[in-house]
């Protein structure tokens, strides 16, 4: 094993022979050192989907300790992480073969510092302007782009043969970040858990106190430790530089497009779902307490991906994409039936039931669109460079991959503004969120017909 500066595997290392596919090598050094890398790497994109999140508690809790502002200054305070997130993982999609993993990954990490910490100091001054919040939820967008260079990363460590499984442990248990969020901030933002380290508590109108700076200062000193873990704990892959110029060369890839399409329908709707469940069960079931459940459809969608992604590797990603989109069209339409229309009160464990589906399903399709991409580029890269060695079709295929992984990432992040903007509109419009739920209806069927004609019929451009 060549190892940049050492030959004994010293961790934090540039890897200059890195050969994922060759078994030997895999078995006896390479299994180790990719198992290293994507246990350090899941804290890291646990807490940056935390940070991400956080924000939409903060916002909520802001009226009542005296921040007056309109319904409009709140709802724009809410979704610009969304906005910010999605944007940045278009540049944080190239970000791991200029830099290197290692190195992005410690950068990235600790840049969700300057929001946890500016949450905690912000709150506990009645005079922070609200273009001062505006930068800080633009920061909290720092959460969200970390998962574009997180997933390019751990994609180079893995062979095709465990790679759907890789990252879906990578990403399953990072997404958990929102539900963990959403289950610790309630608890913390109760007490001085730092004691007189984390300032005064805030008076909420009507009575009571709450210690809103938590919501921040909590994350703190595990953003810390992992960060040291990643710069002394991970490494980098030689083979993996290169510049953006190279990486663009997916722009004109087909298959990018496409399975922006179908990653949208798949992570778009767990991060706009995991957004917008509080408010939707505030507004449909105003007799529920909705953030005593809010966390679990996080959690099951988090989860369902990190535990299902061997099924994509075994069966192939196209198959089980197929049949996750039929299964979200039927969770959709349940939805429908037990949603309070037409004068009825609605049923709300059976709407609770039909939405815990959806995160379900959410999860598996997360994990399946992820394995399909690095098999679709597999194939067409020796179609696209038929003059190439195979070993030059193989590292062209993995800078591909893991750009494509990367990217789809970006677009789909959208889904964290749009699917509560489009129930926003909705219940504008018609009084109800049944219109934006038949929108979602209809675009994954759209999503089933592109992943059945491209991918999983039989005779399929790309069989996968």
């Amino acid at each position: 094993m060549e190892i940049t500066h050492a030959d004994n595997g010293q961790k934090g290392a540039v890897l200059t022979d890195w050969r994922p596919e060759d078994t030997e090598f895999w078995s006896s050094k390479g299994s180790a050192i990719a198992t290293r890398n994507l246990w350090i790497s899941i804290p890291c994109l646990l807490l940056a989907f935390s940070v991400w999140m956080v924000w939409s508690v903060v916002v909520a809790k802001l009226p009542g300790i005296g921040f007056t502002y309109s319904t409009g200054q709140l709802f724009w305070l809410a979704a610009l992480p969304g906005l910010s997130g999605a944007t940045l993982r278009i540049f944080y999609s190239f970000m791991v073969p200029i830099f290197g993993g290692r190195v992005w990954t410690t950068l990235s990490t600790a840049s969700l510092l300057l929001p946890a910490l500016g949450i905690g100091f912000a709150v506990q001054d009645p005079n922070t302007s609200y273009s001062w919040f505006l930068i800080l939820a633009l920061l909290c967008g720092f959460g969200g782009g970390n998962f574009a260079s997180s997933m390019a990363n751990i994609a180079y460590f893995y062979p095709k043969r465990t790679k759907g499984n890789a990252l879906a442990l990578n990403a399953g248990l990072g997404n958990l970040g929102v539900s963990v969020m959403q289950f610790v901030v309630p608890l913390v933002i109760t007490a001085g858990v730092f004691g007189a380290f984390g300032g005064a508590a805030q008076s909420i109108a009507g009575g009571g106190e709450i210690f809103l700076q938590n919501a921040g200062f909590i994350w703190v000193p595990f953003i810390v430790v992992s960060t040291i873990a990643a710069w002394f704990g991970m490494n980098s892959i030689a083979d993996a530089k290169a510049s953006f110029k190279k990486q663009s060369i997916i722009f004109s890839r087909k298959h990018n497009w496409i399975m922006c399409i179908l990653y949208t329908g798949t992570f778009g709707s767990f991060i706009g779902y995991s957004a917008g469940f509080p408010l939707l069960m505030k507004t449909q079931f105003p007799e529920v307490d909705a953030l005593q459940y809010a966390f679990l459809g996080p959690l099951v969608g988090a989860l369902s991906r990190a535990g299902t992604g061997w099924i994509s590797d075994k069966l192939g990603g196209g198959r089980v994409t197929f049949w996750t989109f039929i299964g979200m069209i039927i969770a959709v339409v349940g939805v429908l039936q037990f949603l309070p229309l037409g004068g009825t009160s609605g049923h709300f464990w059976g709407f609770f039931a039909c939405f815990m589906a959806l995160f379900f399903l959410t999860g598996v399709g997360n994990a399946s669109t992820f394995q399909m991409i690095p098999s679709i580029m597999r194939q067409e890269i020796p179609r696209l460079m038929p003059d190439a060695d195979q070993a030059t079709q193989l590292k062209q295929s993995e800078l591909e991959s893991s750009a494509i992984i990367a990217f789809t990432s970006a677009i789909a992040a959208y889904g964290a503004f749009f699917i509560p903007k489009a129930y926003g509109t909705s219940i504008a419009l018609t009084g109800g969120p049944a219109g934006a739920l038949w929108c979602f209806a209809v675009f994954y069927a759209v999503c089933l017909a592109i992943t059945w004609f491209y991918y999983s019929r039989k005779n399929a451009p790309v069989s996968c």
